[in-house]
């Protein structure tokens, strides 16, 4: 409780601090009004002052058991709109009767502040999140009687969060009660239901929904059949889910990925990756080739469980069938391949991806650039690094912290402190431990003058 009323303490007490922060929202309100006559923007204030504003007010939502009283002596009304409302909600995402006493706040005592659509479904879904499902339908029938339609996407979410509960009958009243809340039973809202579903593990009637979906004319996509067969694979029931893709098949329903394309994802969710693989192998020695995205969860689940010799082998294979990587393909396979030190092999793919015309990103060419450091060869990195800042994308912060941390290991202090130079003219911030480290390396090689300016630096660049 004493935690808990520190907040007001400080709003009400007399210190200059608080004094100038209330100071500071009420000019920031004067700002605003300014700008757009109370509307939905903020931008008359300065960025950094709103969203202290928001930060601070989302504190007082969280924790101040007097948020109302609070809340009345901070002189913010004029601020008080629907942006202001919305990103406080997406603040506190986690309080779902603080953010709705908030709400009731915002609108009983601000009569300017009309709320749209956007604040009455991001609250619907804080109150689905945390379970306060009857203040829930509180807001949902104040929606209803301003005319507020409830969105597709906002439903789909909260009939997910009943089948994550295991409240499968009230998922399945507010499907059918759609109608009341002017909102149509889209594939978006028949795919939560069919989650919910299988969350309780009512797989008969998952697969008596997708009936009805096709009887009344709407098209499954591929989460429709993601949903049911990841939930049949996780339940060790394989051979239904290829009974089900061959049916939909057969009625003219042909999922948007191959079926067994459908099955490696399921099983990888699932947690079988010794029975995807074998899933894999199988349509390769058929000379068939998984697509792109299956693949890539296959290598990301082979890379961490080990198997990176094995995972580099499919790739290879696959890529003899025809298989046409994309961006996550390369760049998950230059990783695993400069991490077991079989550089050459990461060369030749990346110079493969710039081929097929993808410019290569800085986690793209990262790991041959940190790989070729491990191994010593700083004159083939240094000459890699200035090859790739003319045909790739510039690099980026963690790129250059990484090198700089790779030359201060092997002694090359005069290296590391060119490229924080080049950071700071590049208008990135190196961190501290950067300058500690390349300052101190350079002090004890002998050369103090360049230590000195790297200090001069520091403190130029930090606007100490």
């Amino acid at each position: 409780m004493l935690a808990v009323r520190k907040i007001p303490a400080l709003i009400t007490g007399t210190s200059t601090s608080t004094l100038s922060f209330i100071r500071t929202l009420t000019a920031g309100a004067s700002l605003f009004c300014n700008n757009d006559g109370g509307g939905g923007s903020a931008r008359g204030l300065p960025n950094d002052d709103y969203f202290a504003t928001i930060h601070h007010i989302s504190n007082i939502v969280r924790r101040d058991i007097y948020m109302e009283r609070t809340l009345n002596k901070m002189r913010i009304s004029k601020i008080v709109n629907s942006e202001l409302v919305y990103r406080v909600f997406r603040s506190c995402c986690n309080c779902g009767i603080e953010s709705f006493r908030f709400f009731n706040w915002a609108r009983t005592h601000h009569p300017n502040y009309e709320p749209t659509t956007v604040e009455f479904e991001e609250l619907l879904k804080i109150l689905a999140r945390n379970r306060n499902w009857e203040t829930m339908w509180k807001v949902a029938g104040t929606m209803k009687a301003q005319n507020f339609a409830i969105s597709p996407s906002v439903v789909s979410f909260i009939i997910e969060q009943y089948g994550k509960h295991g409240l499968i009958d009230q998922a399945v009243g507010l499907f059918n009660g759609l109608k009341n809340f002017n909102c149509p039973q889209t594939t978006e809202v028949y795919n939560s239901l069919l989650f919910a579903l299988c969350e309780v593990k009512n797989f008969r009637g998952a697969y008596a929904l997708i009936r009805r979906m096709v009887r009344k004319g709407t098209v499954p996509d591929k989460r429709t059949y993601s949903v049911l067969v990841n939930a049949w694979c996780s339940a060790g029931k394989m051979r239904e889910a290829q009974e089900f893709l061959e049916e939909m098949s057969k009625k003219g329903f042909n999922p948007p990925l191959r079926g067994r394309d459908l099955l490696v994802d399921g099983l990888l969710n699932a947690g079988y990756l010794e029975s995807a693989l074998g899933l894999v192998r199988k349509m390769t020695k058929e000379g068939f080739v998984p697509d792109v995205g299956t693949f890539n969860s296959l290598a990301e689940a082979l890379c961490n469980s080990g198997q990176i010799d094995f995972c580099i082998d499919l790739f290879n294979d696959v890529c003899g069938l025809g298989f046409c990587p994309d961006t996550s393909t390369y760049k998950i396979m230059i990783t695993v391949t400069s991490k077991v030190g079989k550089v050459d092999e990461a060369f030749a793919l990346l110079h493969r991806s710039i081929e097929n015309g993808h410019r290569p990103f800085p986690s793209l060419y990262a790991p041959i650039l940190k790989a070729l450091c491990r191994n010593g060869q700083f004159d083939d990195a240094f000459s890699f690094f200035a090859d790739m800042k003319v045909k790739g994308h510039p690099p980026n912060r963690p790129v250059y912290t990484m090198l700089i941390k790779m030359c201060g290991r092997a002694g090359r202090f005069v290296e590391a402190a060119n490229y924080l130079v080049e950071m700071t003219e590049l208008d990135l911030l190196p961190m501290p431990q950067s300058f500690d480290m390349v300052s101190d390396g350079l002090k004890n090689c002998g050369k103090h003058d360049l230590a000195k300016r790297i200090e001069q630096l520091e403190i130029s660049a930090r606007g100490l």
